[in-house]
């Protein structure tokens, strides 16, 4: 039987399929045109974490069409080979290395399917951005650069490897799976920095902590009322490179919400469903609850209250943060026992900066991102990534994490431990490609070590000898809806990134 679609309804389809062709073409007509079109390409191929077999086999076809060598290792990687330009050939080999996963976020009013669309990006003034979801500009420009050295005849360059990884967002998996002889490079240029007036040249470690347990349903009592509660609005943001801003963490704030409403009063918890991704700022949460119907009133009064309070202390970082209760239903929840036993546990979990830098002013050494607050039908989860550039000192902040979740009876795993990358400032790839940057933009370039987890540290591992360097464009709210990527950053970047081939 065929389906039946209405004039109205086929016009308004082929209106908003006209609009994104549109969309599509002005971002493919930007200069560098070769880089614009390979991230146009990338864009329409789903690339979530962990699930990246679509985009691994476009890699390959793609490497496989220029008639280079090309090979995908056991974990996923995929390493191409290109040749040295003609009177290049007894240069040393530089590798070109970028992630093919990226973070699938999107606004809780955005209609959109991860696993089956192609991000829909636009054209703003300068900046590229993504309708209501994650752009992918982290890490796609760097593939997009490097697709566009390795499909270029005219560029001057050493012998390249292009390696591009999976599983960077959530684990970095590909880098640890990297086995170390497939590799030949002297130099590394990881393209994942977002400033680009950056180089970075050192970076975190990080480690999961994750706490899972159960507890004791109960049927609500009589006479109650059984609310909704919403946090919204809030900036979030790259857990790494954008912990130090004092951005709103929407599982913290719920709790501070729900702690606040049981301070006088009998509170059970329903349900929690707060927070996304491990390394995302969590944005928003949402929340039922159950209390006495004596208490609807004071509640009210301190919802209206906590309301005030957010939007003077987040007026600056998170302008837009809402709460909005309404009424639910419900007839199960937590014991007023448990629930005020889980309220005090993540409010006493460490959030945020825990230690900065005395070496490197205004560098975070230390974080945790409470990323993930799940309770539901007697069972929970409590997840945070933390991030340290000393080991020592990272390994302590997940055991005052796992002390606290232990509060609430919770089972905690730790995992997914990767290394930081210590920074070598004296190295030839710092010190020449220094040099460039000052050359080709009249000014220095800020050679810095970040917050965030970049690949580096892992790959050192097996190739110890290889030097390292990180940079790329100005990407804005990396991991949030909110990313979005700088034109004329690209043409900056792009500029440095060929300059760098010819002379290193």
């Amino acid at each position: 039987m065929a389906l039946f679609v209405s004039p109205t309804v086929r016009r308004l389809w082929e209106t908003v399929l006209e609009t994104l062709a549109t969309m599509t073409t002005a971002i493919r007509e930007l200069e560098p045109k070769e880089v614009w079109n390979f991230f146009s390409d990338l864009n329409a191929v789903p690339r979530p974490s962990k699930k990246e077999e679509r985009v691994i086999a476009f890699i390959m076809d793609f490497g496989k069409k220029l008639g280079l060598p090309t090979e995908r290792d056991e974990v996923g990687n995929v390493l191409i080979k290109k040749p040295a330009s003609k009177g290049r050939e007894d240069r040393p080999t530089i590798a070109l290395q970028s992630h093919l996963d990226m973070v699938h976020q999107k606004n809780s009013n955005t209609n959109f399917d991860f696993l089956n669309e192609g991000i829909r990006m636009f054209l703003d003034g300068d900046w590229v951005k993504a309708e209501g979801t994650t752009l992918g500009a982290d890490n796609g420009i760097g593939v997009a650069c490097a697709m566009a050295v390795l499909a270029s005849d005219d560029l001057a360059h050493p012998p390249i490897e292009a390696l591009f990884t999976i599983d960077e967002e959530t684990g970095m998996t590909g880098a640890k799976g990297l086995k170390g002889g497939l590799m030949s490079a002297r130099y590394l240029l990881n393209l994942d920095t977002e400033e680009d007036t950056e180089l970075c040249i050192g970076c975190a470690g990080g480690m999961d902590v994750e706490g899972n347990g159960e507890y004791r349903e109960t049927s609500l009592p009589e006479g109650g009322a059984v609310y909704e509660l919403k946090l919204t609005g809030l900036s979030g943001g790259h857990s790494g490179m954008d912990i130090h801003l004092g951005r709103g963490n929407a599982n913290k704030l719920m709790n501070r919400a729900l702690r606040c409403f049981s301070q006088d009063t009998e509170l059970r918890l329903i349900e929690i469903d707060g927070g996304g991704l491990r390394n995302a700022i969590p944005r928003e949460s949402t929340c039922r609850f159950w209390v006495p119907q004596a208490a609807q009133e004071a509640v009210q009064n301190k919802l209206q209250e906590l309301q005030k309070n957010l939007s003077v202390e987040y007026a600056t970082t998170d302008p837009q943060v809402t709460l909005t209760l309404q009424p639910a239903e419900g007839s199960q929840g937590a014991t007023p026992e448990f629930s005020a036993t889980f309220l005090r546990t993540v409010y006493g979990l460490p959030n945020g900066i825990y230690r900065l830098s005395p070496d490197v002013e205004g560098l975070v050494q230390t974080s945790s991102n409470l990323a993930r607050v799940v309770l539901k039908e007697g069972v929970f989860k409590l997840a945070c990534l933390v991030r340290g550039s000393v080991d020592s000192e990272k390994r302590d902040l997940a055991e005052a994490l796992t002390c606290g979740m232990e509060q609430s009876g919770a089972t905690v795993e730790r995992f997914g431990e990767y290394p930081g990358w210590a920074p070598k400032p004296e190295s030839e790839v710092v010190q020449v490609m220094q040099k460039i940057y000052t050359e080709l933009f009249e000014e220095k370039p800020r050679v810095m070590a970040c917050h965030a987890g970049l690949e580096c540290g892992i790959l050192g591992q097996n190739y110890p000898d290889m030097e390292m360097i990180s940079f790329g464009p100005n990407i804005r709210g990396a991991h949030s809806p909110d990313e979005r990527v700088q034109v004329s950053s690209v043409q900056k970047i792009w500029k440095l990134l060929v300059a760098t081939l010819e002379q290193l």
